[in-house]
């Protein structure tokens, strides 16, 4: 992650420096921006409100794949490989279509469990699988010299899936917890992740916030008559109804979970819900993408 880092610092500070050197473009980029603010649908309250580390989910009768994982993980993040592929969907890189083999008992296989529902990490476009974590299945499946067999299914049965066999291994922007653990042996960690706040483009509630005591302060204040909607099985759920486990209070608010991050950011628009929580990266992907329809 070092690698990318300085790789958004240094595009970070490029746009800066084009900002500050316009040929009196200044007032015409701030005025597009300000508009484009006062038309978004939604946006992201840029507050962090939980901090996780993101890892594969290994069959826990395959302890030899999950020294191999580890061991794999630890490669492309030493050759940069893993800053790469980030690179391409947090930058504009050209990013790589994965395909999925045909479930054969027959051939030597990694059958991989996940969600293509949480851009920039699963997706799918057509018949194809695009995502960080697909693009490093397919590696990982070169690097054990086995087929890559994907199997797309609801978020809440991706551990389930491996736990009872079915799958290799859970790859799915899966946040490390002991309940999920369960049913799967976690790899070392690749990815730090956080959940974040979706509120419509013209709500000002929490635009005086500085920090995530200040967001739950207000999330705090609310009733059953306010609905925050989230994807099921994920993080954001657990925030929102409360998980001793996690360490979540929880809100006194009606949860109202949905297939994905998208559905419940499209009933927030069409006023189902009041919020949504949802890991931070894929709350920008949803909300850029929505924003961007005219």
């Amino acid at each position: 992650m070092k690698n990318l880092k300085k790789i958004l610092a240094a595009a970070l500070a490029l746009c800066m420096l084009f900002c500050f050197v316009g040929c009196g473009d200044t007032e015409t980029s701030s005025t597009a921006d300000d508009t484009a603010k006062a038309t978004a649908k939604v946006k992201v309250i840029d507050i962090n409100l939980t901090e996780e580390e993101y890892a594969f989910g290994v069959d826990k009768d395959q302890p030899e794949l999950l020294t191999k994982v580890n061991e794999f993980v630890k490669k492309i993040q030493d050759d940069g490989t893993f800053d790469e592929i980030c690179d391409k969907y947090f930058g504009d890189g050209e990013k790589t279509p994965v395909k999925s083999a045909a479930e054969d008992a027959s051939k030597d296989q990694l059958v991989v469990a996940t969600n293509a529902q949480f851009e920039p990490f699963e997706y799918k476009v057509g018949e194809n699988f695009y995502g960080i974590d697909m693009e490093i299945a397919k590696l990982l499946a070169d690097y054990l010299g086995k087929e890559l067999v994907i199997k797309d299914m609801e978020f809440d049965a991706v551990c389930l899936s491996v736990g009872q066999h079915k799958c290799d291994i859970a790859m799915a922007g899966l946040t490390v917890n002991e309940k999920r653990e369960e049913h799967v042996t976690f790899s070392t960690s690749y990815y730090t992740a956080n959940q974040k706040l979706i509120v419509k483009g013209d709500d000002t509630t929490f635009d005086a916030c500085k920090t995530t005591e200040d967001v739950e302060a207000i999330l705090k204040s609310l009733d059953k008559t306010t609905k925050i909607g989230y994807q099921n099985g994920t993080t954001g759920s657990l925030y929102v109804q409360g998980d001793a486990d996690w360490g979540f209070d929880g809100y006194d608010v009606e949860g109202k979970g949905y297939g994905s991050g998208s559905l419940a950011v499209q009933d927030l628009i069409n006023g189902n819900i009041k919020y949504v929580v949802i890991d931070s990266d894929p709350a920008t992907f949803i909300v850029e993408a929505i924003n961007a329809v005219a």
